[in-house]
């Protein structure tokens, strides 16, 4: 068989760790393997890579993708569409695999259903994919905004500040929740609850009461407040997403003005999406590769890898972008008990 694989949306820890499985489970049951350069943007042009084992020696530790990434829709390119069904001729592909988010799957998804052999695999640091427990990338990135917050605090408790962490998360505050919780963050801001600055101050300023002099703000990027949205930039991506970025910004002004109290800002970014993968995400990575090879030895087009406990299994593409897998307020609940 020949199998094509791209990757698409945000670039992600563990990216690396997938392709190299795919190429590893490929190579032993002697099929062959094509890349396409730059997500969707390659299949539509052609670009393409030949993906053999010495291309992929090495990369299990690298972060992003060798295949590079762009977050371009076929479905709103001028023959977009057309010209990934010729690929696939041009290419002689038996099938594709599309590693991605909500995004990549979502366009998988469509292509299916036009006849075209595709299988899923979730890519997401957000962890807000539907139909799969977790996401290769999460980890990482909750890893490293976990040691950012240690080293707010020790800074934080020097100079009796407020310190706010703005952290990734666009629709879910999984991100947020989880670093808060492992970093031991004082309030926790995410997208699913609109936020009560009113309620965010009383909470700080209860916690300097009796006798804490430092606080630790954990927000979401994708966090709203209740009476508007704060974005910097209201331009759209190809598939219809503003530009996030500002909350952080706007939270510590506010928490300033409110409280009296000194307070700075520290925007995480793209800090998060780069540098190695953990061994959670690398070994996640490869077990979603093996079995992605799996369901198109299998046949089983449409489908998409997931974690289901601590078993890999296939679930229908539909499955996984029909909606966002939003924090569980249990988790969250727990967050809380130690605010303030």
């Amino acid at each position: 068989m020949r199998i094509g694989v791209l990757t698409g949306g945000g670039d992600c820890p563990g990216l690396n760790p997938v392709i190299r499985a795919i190429v590893r489970k490929a190579y032993n049951d002697k099929h062959e393997v094509i890349g396409f350069k730059n997500g969707w943007k390659g299949i539509i042009e052609g670009d393409t890579v030949p993906l053999d084992l010495n291309a992929v020696s090495g990369i299990l530790p690298k972060g992003g993708t060798i295949l590079g990434t762009s977050r371009t829709n076929p479905y709103k390119k001028d023959k977009g569409v057309e010209n990934v069904k010729e690929s696939f001729k041009k290419f002689k592909l038996d099938a594709l695999v599309a590693i991605g988010g909500e995004d990549t799957l979502g366009v998988a998804n469509k292509l299916v259903k036009e006849g075209l052999n595709v299988v899923g695999v979730p890519k997401t640091i957000d962890n807000d994919l539907n139909a799969t427990d977790y996401t290769f990338g999460f980890d990482t990135a909750v890893n490293i905004a976990m040691e950012c917050i240690d080293r707010l605090h020790t800074t934080a408790e020097s100079h009796h500040r407020i310190m706010v962490a703005e952290v990734m998360g666009r629709h879910a505050g999984w991100i947020a929740t989880h670093a808060g919780i492992a970093g031991g963050a004082d309030v926790v801001l995410i997208p699913e609850i609109p936020i009560d600055l009113d309620k965010t101050c009383e909470i700080l300023k209860k916690r300097h009461q009796r006798g804490r002099t430092f606080s630790i703000v954990v927000v979401a990027e994708g966090a709203r407040l209740k009476e508007s949205d704060v974005t910097k930039d209201q331009s759209l991506d190809e598939f219809g997403h503003v530009k996030l970025g500002g909350i952080g910004d706007y939270l510590g002004k506010e928490i300033e003005k409110r409280t009296g109290f000194e307070t700075r800002v520290s925007v995480l970014g793209h800090i998060q999406r780069g540098g190695s993968p953990t061994a959670f995400d690398r070994v996640l990575g490869t077990r979603f590769g093996i079995k992605a090879v799996e369901l198109v030895e299998n046949k089983q087009f449409g489908q998409m890898v997931s974690l289901a406990g601590t078993k890999i299994i296939g679930v229908p593409l539909e499955r996984g972008v029909e909606k966002l897998k939003t924090v569980d307020m249990e988790l969250y609940d727990i967050a809380k008990e130690f605010f303030g």
